[in-house]
């Protein structure tokens, strides 16, 4: 069965990395993407439209994918997906793209993992969702071939 997963990423700088990884013949059902007219589109209506429009898509999804460039951990809308996404009990699934090339073939350099700045509960102890959830590089670590399995990771280790 295929499980819905949520990409969190900036949109701005890395939605070309991030459209490598959702590409990548992968089955799982995708929400959270959207191109870039749709995406200013939704910008234009203000933040309220952006909350309710990533509210929606977190709907029905067990895992939450933060895809993590130079800048991730810095961005708004990510910070509240993650928050979002925490509360809801989805798993988290950190995986750095800052080494994909943007369409102009450039990487980037390695941003802070925004999984840092969070905290689960684990048997009545508060931990750093990054030592809960695993984060991998995606050209390093073979995602293409590994990442459904690395989305069941994320989904056991949160229970769902």
């Amino acid at each position: 069965m295929a499980r819905k997963v949520f990409f969190s990423f900036h949109y701005e700088r890395d939605a070309w990395r991030a459209g490598q990884v959702r590409n990548s013949n992968i089955t799982q059902a995708i929400k959270g993407y959207l191109d870039a007219a749709e995406w200013e589109e939704v910008k234009r209506k203000g933040d309220k439209a952006i909350s309710g429009w990533i509210d929606e898509q977190l709907k029905g999804t067990s895992v939450t994918v933060v895809l993590i460039g130079k800048e991730t951990s810095n961005r708004k809308w990510v910070k509240y997906e993650i928050e979002k996404s925490i509360e809801k009990g989805n798993g988290l699934l950190g995986i750095y793209i800052h080494r994909l090339k943007n369409r102009d073939g450039e990487k980037d350099t390695k941003g802070d993992n925004p999984l840092d700045n969070y905290y689960i509960t684990v048997d009545g102890k508060q931990k750093k969702a990054s030592t809960v959830f695993n984060t991998y590089y995606w050209d390093l670590e073979k995602g293409y071939e590994n990442f459904s399995d690395w989305i069941e990771e994320a989904a056991d280790i949160a229970g769902r």
